[in-house]
Protein backbone atom coordinates (compact mmCIF):
# COMPACT_ATOMS: atom_id res chain seq x y z
CA UNK A 1 0.00 0.00 0.00
CA UNK A 2 1.53 3.33 -1.04
CA UNK A 3 1.80 6.37 1.24
CA UNK A 4 -1.23 8.19 -0.22
CA UNK A 5 -3.50 5.18 0.08
CA UNK A 6 -2.27 4.50 3.61
CA UNK A 7 -2.95 8.09 4.68
CA UNK A 8 -6.43 8.02 3.16
CA UNK A 9 -7.34 4.73 4.85
CA UNK A 10 -6.14 6.05 8.18
CA UNK A 11 -8.60 8.92 8.07
CA UNK A 12 -11.39 7.13 6.20
CA UNK A 13 -13.64 6.41 9.24
CA UNK A 14 -13.78 10.10 10.17
CA UNK A 15 -14.27 11.17 6.54
CA UNK A 16 -17.10 8.66 6.10
CA UNK A 17 -18.64 9.85 9.37
CA UNK A 18 -18.67 13.43 8.12
CA UNK A 19 -20.06 12.48 4.71
CA UNK A 20 -22.83 10.23 6.02
CA UNK A 21 -23.99 12.78 8.60
CA UNK A 22 -23.92 15.50 5.95
CA UNK A 23 -25.67 13.57 3.18
CA UNK A 24 -27.80 10.97 4.95
CA UNK A 25 -27.23 8.05 2.59
CA UNK A 26 -24.48 5.46 2.39
CA UNK A 27 -24.26 5.65 -1.41
CA UNK A 28 -23.74 9.43 -1.38
CA UNK A 29 -21.16 9.14 1.40
CA UNK A 30 -19.24 6.44 -0.47
CA UNK A 31 -19.36 8.38 -3.75
CA UNK A 32 -18.04 11.46 -1.96
CA UNK A 33 -15.15 9.52 -0.47
CA UNK A 34 -14.33 8.04 -3.87
CA UNK A 35 -14.19 11.55 -5.37
CA UNK A 36 -11.98 12.70 -2.49
CA UNK A 37 -9.70 9.67 -2.95
CA UNK A 38 -9.20 10.47 -6.64
CA UNK A 39 -8.45 14.11 -5.89
CA UNK A 40 -6.03 13.08 -3.15
CA UNK A 41 -4.06 10.99 -5.63
CA UNK A 42 -3.89 13.97 -7.97
CA UNK A 43 -2.84 16.46 -5.29
CA UNK A 44 0.63 17.90 -4.87
CA UNK A 45 1.39 16.24 -1.54
CA UNK A 46 4.65 18.17 -1.20
CA UNK A 47 2.52 21.23 -0.51
CA UNK A 48 0.14 19.45 1.88
CA UNK A 49 1.05 20.13 5.50
CA UNK A 50 -1.58 17.81 6.97
CA UNK A 51 -3.28 14.94 5.13
CA UNK A 52 -6.14 14.96 7.63
CA UNK A 53 -6.81 18.67 7.17
CA UNK A 54 -6.60 18.41 3.36
CA UNK A 55 -8.96 15.42 3.24
CA UNK A 56 -11.43 16.92 5.72
CA UNK A 57 -11.56 20.14 3.72
CA UNK A 58 -12.05 18.28 0.45
CA UNK A 59 -14.79 16.00 1.77
CA UNK A 60 -16.57 18.92 3.44
CA UNK A 61 -16.68 20.94 0.22
CA UNK A 62 -17.74 17.92 -1.84
CA UNK A 63 -20.62 17.39 0.60
CA UNK A 64 -21.65 21.03 0.39
CA UNK A 65 -21.66 20.88 -3.42
CA UNK A 66 -23.62 17.61 -3.43
CA UNK A 67 -26.24 18.96 -1.03
CA UNK A 68 -26.74 22.07 -3.12
CA UNK A 69 -27.09 19.96 -6.25
CA UNK A 70 -29.67 17.76 -4.54
CA UNK A 71 -31.80 20.63 -3.29
CA UNK A 72 -34.33 20.44 -6.12
CA UNK A 73 -34.58 16.66 -5.78
CA UNK A 74 -35.23 16.91 -2.06
CA UNK A 75 -37.93 19.51 -2.64
CA UNK A 76 -39.84 17.17 -4.98
CA UNK A 77 -39.39 14.10 -2.77
CA UNK A 78 -42.75 12.42 -2.08
CA UNK A 79 -43.54 12.84 1.61
CA UNK A 80 -41.02 13.40 4.41
CA UNK A 81 -37.38 12.55 3.72
CA UNK A 82 -35.50 10.45 6.29
CA UNK A 83 -31.86 9.32 6.23
CA UNK A 84 -30.92 5.86 5.06
CA UNK A 85 -30.64 3.88 8.31
CA UNK A 86 -27.49 2.13 9.45
CA UNK A 87 -28.69 -1.31 10.51
CA UNK A 88 -26.93 -3.46 13.08
CA UNK A 89 -23.17 -3.41 13.41
CA UNK A 90 -22.43 -1.81 10.07
CA UNK A 91 -19.13 0.13 9.98
CA UNK A 92 -19.19 2.38 13.07
CA UNK A 93 -19.11 6.12 12.55
CA UNK A 94 -17.96 7.04 16.04
CA UNK A 95 -14.50 8.54 15.80
CA UNK A 96 -13.84 8.99 19.49
CA UNK A 97 -14.27 6.91 22.61
CA UNK A 98 -17.78 7.71 23.70
CA UNK A 99 -20.93 5.91 24.76
CA UNK A 100 -23.10 8.72 23.41
CA UNK A 101 -24.31 7.81 19.94
CA UNK A 102 -27.00 10.50 19.81
CA UNK A 103 -25.06 12.40 17.14
CA UNK A 104 -25.65 9.46 14.81
CA UNK A 105 -29.34 8.92 15.56
CA UNK A 106 -32.06 9.35 12.96
CA UNK A 107 -33.58 12.13 15.08
CA UNK A 108 -30.29 14.04 15.10
CA UNK A 109 -29.79 13.66 11.34
CA UNK A 110 -33.34 14.89 10.73
CA UNK A 111 -32.59 18.03 12.74
CA UNK A 112 -29.44 18.60 10.67
CA UNK A 113 -31.68 18.85 7.59
CA UNK A 114 -32.83 22.22 8.88
CA UNK A 115 -29.35 23.69 8.51
CA UNK A 116 -27.84 25.18 5.37
CA UNK A 117 -24.98 23.04 3.93
CA UNK A 118 -22.11 25.27 5.11
CA UNK A 119 -23.74 25.75 8.50
CA UNK A 120 -24.12 21.98 8.78
CA UNK A 121 -20.41 21.39 8.13
CA UNK A 122 -19.39 23.98 10.74
CA UNK A 123 -21.74 22.52 13.34
CA UNK A 124 -20.68 18.90 12.75
CA UNK A 125 -16.97 19.63 12.78
CA UNK A 126 -17.25 21.57 16.03
CA UNK A 127 -19.93 19.67 17.95
CA UNK A 128 -19.32 16.09 16.79
CA UNK A 129 -15.70 15.93 15.63
CA UNK A 130 -14.20 18.37 18.15
CA UNK A 131 -12.58 20.75 15.65
CA UNK A 132 -11.77 24.18 17.06
CA UNK A 133 -12.87 27.41 15.39
CA UNK A 134 -9.55 28.21 13.69
CA UNK A 135 -9.52 24.71 12.12
CA UNK A 136 -13.08 25.08 10.83
CA UNK A 137 -12.24 28.56 9.55
CA UNK A 138 -9.44 27.02 7.48
CA UNK A 139 -11.72 24.24 6.18
CA UNK A 140 -14.47 26.63 5.06
CA UNK A 141 -12.32 29.58 4.07
CA UNK A 142 -14.35 31.89 6.32
CA UNK A 143 -13.40 34.15 9.20
CA UNK A 144 -13.28 32.70 12.68
CA UNK A 145 -15.96 35.18 13.77
CA UNK A 146 -18.23 34.00 10.96
CA UNK A 147 -17.67 30.36 11.90
CA UNK A 148 -18.46 31.05 15.56
CA UNK A 149 -21.71 32.71 14.55
CA UNK A 150 -22.69 29.79 12.29
CA UNK A 151 -22.02 27.21 14.99
CA UNK A 152 -23.91 29.28 17.56
CA UNK A 153 -26.98 29.58 15.32
CA UNK A 154 -26.90 25.89 14.46
CA UNK A 155 -26.51 24.88 18.11
CA UNK A 156 -29.58 26.91 19.04
CA UNK A 157 -31.62 25.22 16.30
CA UNK A 158 -30.43 21.66 16.95
CA UNK A 159 -29.31 21.16 20.52
CA UNK A 160 -32.36 22.76 22.13
CA UNK A 161 -34.56 20.08 20.53
CA UNK A 162 -32.41 17.12 21.54
CA UNK A 163 -33.27 15.08 24.58
CA UNK A 164 -31.51 16.52 27.60
CA UNK A 165 -30.98 13.39 29.65
CA UNK A 166 -29.43 10.05 28.66
CA UNK A 167 -31.89 7.17 28.44
CA UNK A 168 -31.09 3.86 30.12
CA UNK A 169 -30.71 1.25 27.37
CA UNK A 170 -32.62 -1.42 29.30
CA UNK A 171 -35.54 0.96 29.87
CA UNK A 172 -35.50 1.94 26.20
CA UNK A 173 -35.54 -1.70 25.14
CA UNK A 174 -38.37 -2.63 27.53
CA UNK A 175 -40.40 0.29 26.18
CA UNK A 176 -39.96 -0.94 22.61
CA UNK A 177 -40.95 -4.46 23.62
CA UNK A 178 -44.18 -3.07 25.12
CA UNK A 179 -44.67 -1.03 21.96
CA UNK A 180 -44.35 -4.13 19.77
CA UNK A 181 -46.78 -6.13 21.89
CA UNK A 182 -49.31 -3.28 21.78
CA UNK A 183 -49.05 -2.85 18.02
CA UNK A 184 -49.22 -6.58 17.28
CA UNK A 185 -52.34 -6.92 19.45
CA UNK A 186 -53.89 -3.65 18.22
CA UNK A 187 -53.97 -2.43 21.82
CA UNK A 188 -54.71 1.26 21.32
CA UNK A 189 -55.07 1.97 25.05
CA UNK A 190 -51.54 0.77 25.79
CA UNK A 191 -50.22 2.70 22.81
CA UNK A 192 -51.86 5.83 24.23
CA UNK A 193 -49.97 5.24 27.47
CA UNK A 194 -46.68 4.77 25.61
CA UNK A 195 -46.83 7.91 23.47
CA UNK A 196 -46.45 11.43 24.76
CA UNK A 197 -49.47 13.62 24.10
CA UNK A 198 -47.48 15.81 21.70
CA UNK A 199 -45.58 12.94 20.04
CA UNK A 200 -44.84 12.90 16.31
CA UNK A 201 -44.57 10.07 13.77
CA UNK A 202 -42.62 10.50 10.52
CA UNK A 203 -42.78 7.98 7.67
CA UNK A 204 -40.58 7.87 4.57
CA UNK A 205 -41.95 5.86 1.66
CA UNK A 206 -40.39 8.03 -1.02
CA UNK A 207 -43.42 7.46 -3.26
CA UNK A 208 -42.31 3.83 -3.67
CA UNK A 209 -44.66 2.33 -1.06
CA UNK A 210 -47.69 3.49 0.90
CA UNK A 211 -46.66 5.86 3.70
CA UNK A 212 -47.83 9.02 5.43
CA UNK A 213 -47.28 12.13 3.30
CA UNK A 214 -47.12 14.43 6.33
CA UNK A 215 -45.72 14.17 9.84
CA UNK A 216 -48.48 12.79 12.08
CA UNK A 217 -49.01 14.87 15.22
CA UNK A 218 -50.33 13.72 18.59
CA UNK A 219 -50.18 10.51 20.58
CA UNK A 220 -53.89 9.79 20.06
CA UNK A 221 -53.66 9.94 16.25
CA UNK A 222 -50.46 7.88 16.22
CA UNK A 223 -52.01 5.23 18.49
CA UNK A 224 -55.04 4.88 16.24
CA UNK A 225 -52.85 4.53 13.15
CA UNK A 226 -50.55 1.92 14.69
CA UNK A 227 -53.40 -0.14 16.12
CA UNK A 228 -54.89 -0.29 12.63
CA UNK A 229 -51.51 -1.25 11.13
CA UNK A 230 -51.20 -4.02 13.73
CA UNK A 231 -54.39 -5.63 12.46
CA UNK A 232 -52.96 -5.74 8.96
CA UNK A 233 -49.71 -7.27 10.19
CA UNK A 234 -51.58 -10.33 11.42
CA UNK A 235 -52.34 -11.27 7.81
CA UNK A 236 -48.61 -11.75 7.11
CA UNK A 237 -47.49 -14.96 8.89
CA UNK A 238 -43.90 -14.59 7.63
CA UNK A 239 -43.50 -11.07 9.05
CA UNK A 240 -40.72 -10.93 11.65
CA UNK A 241 -39.87 -8.29 14.23
CA UNK A 242 -36.33 -7.69 15.47
CA UNK A 243 -34.85 -5.36 18.04
CA UNK A 244 -31.42 -4.34 16.78
CA UNK A 245 -29.19 -1.30 16.54
CA UNK A 246 -30.35 1.37 14.10
CA UNK A 247 -27.92 4.27 13.85
CA UNK A 248 -26.37 3.23 17.14
CA UNK A 249 -29.61 3.03 19.13
CA UNK A 250 -32.00 0.11 19.65
CA UNK A 251 -34.76 0.21 17.06
CA UNK A 252 -37.15 -2.17 15.35
CA UNK A 253 -36.75 -3.83 11.96
CA UNK A 254 -39.66 -5.58 10.26
CA UNK A 255 -38.84 -8.16 7.61
CA UNK A 256 -41.18 -9.99 5.27
CA UNK A 257 -39.77 -13.31 4.07
CA UNK A 258 -36.38 -12.19 5.42
CA UNK A 259 -36.51 -9.00 3.32
CA UNK A 260 -36.34 -5.69 5.27
CA UNK A 261 -39.68 -3.93 5.09
CA UNK A 262 -39.65 -1.17 7.73
CA UNK A 263 -36.92 0.27 9.98
CA UNK A 264 -38.22 2.18 13.00
CA UNK A 265 -36.28 4.50 15.30
CA UNK A 266 -37.57 6.23 18.40
CA UNK A 267 -36.91 9.14 20.71
CA UNK A 268 -37.88 8.18 24.27
CA UNK A 269 -37.22 9.16 27.85
CA UNK A 270 -37.38 5.52 28.89
CA UNK A 271 -41.07 5.64 29.76
CA UNK A 272 -42.79 7.40 26.84
CA UNK A 273 -42.16 7.86 23.14
CA UNK A 274 -41.89 11.46 21.96
CA UNK A 275 -41.04 10.76 18.30
CA UNK A 276 -41.06 7.82 15.92
CA UNK A 277 -39.32 7.56 12.54
CA UNK A 278 -40.33 4.87 10.07
CA UNK A 279 -38.24 4.22 6.94
CA UNK A 280 -40.22 2.22 4.37
CA UNK A 281 -38.56 3.38 1.13
CA UNK A 282 -37.19 0.10 -0.26
CA UNK A 283 -34.23 1.91 -1.83
CA UNK A 284 -33.04 2.80 1.68
CA UNK A 285 -33.35 -0.76 2.98
CA UNK A 286 -32.02 -2.68 -0.01
CA UNK A 287 -28.44 -2.98 1.22
CA UNK A 288 -29.17 -4.60 4.56
CA UNK A 289 -27.48 -7.99 4.28
CA UNK A 290 -28.87 -11.23 5.74
CA UNK A 291 -25.54 -11.69 7.51
CA UNK A 292 -25.94 -8.39 9.36
CA UNK A 293 -29.46 -9.41 10.41
CA UNK A 294 -28.36 -12.79 11.70
CA UNK A 295 -25.52 -11.26 13.64
CA UNK A 296 -27.61 -8.55 15.31
CA UNK A 297 -30.98 -10.12 15.99
CA UNK A 298 -32.07 -10.09 19.59
CA UNK A 299 -34.86 -12.07 21.18
CA UNK A 300 -38.06 -10.06 21.45
CA UNK A 301 -39.99 -10.94 24.57
CA UNK A 302 -43.36 -9.93 23.15
CA UNK A 303 -46.31 -12.22 22.62
CA UNK A 304 -49.49 -12.04 20.59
Amino acid sequence: MDHRTSAFQEHRPKLYGIAYRMLGTKADAEDTLQDAYLRWHQADVERVRSAEAWLTTTVSHLCIDRLRAQRAKRETYVGPWLPEPLIGDEPPLVERESEDLSDLSIAFLVMLERLAPTERVAFLLHEVFDYDYPEISAVLGKSEANVRQMVHRARLRVRREQRRFPVDEDAHRRLLERFLTAVRTSDRETLLELFAEDATWTSDGGGKVAALREVLQGGASISTLLADIGRRWLSYPTLTFDLLPINGETGILLCLDEKPLVAMSFVTDGSRISAGFSVLNPDKLARVSPEVLRRNRRAVTTSV
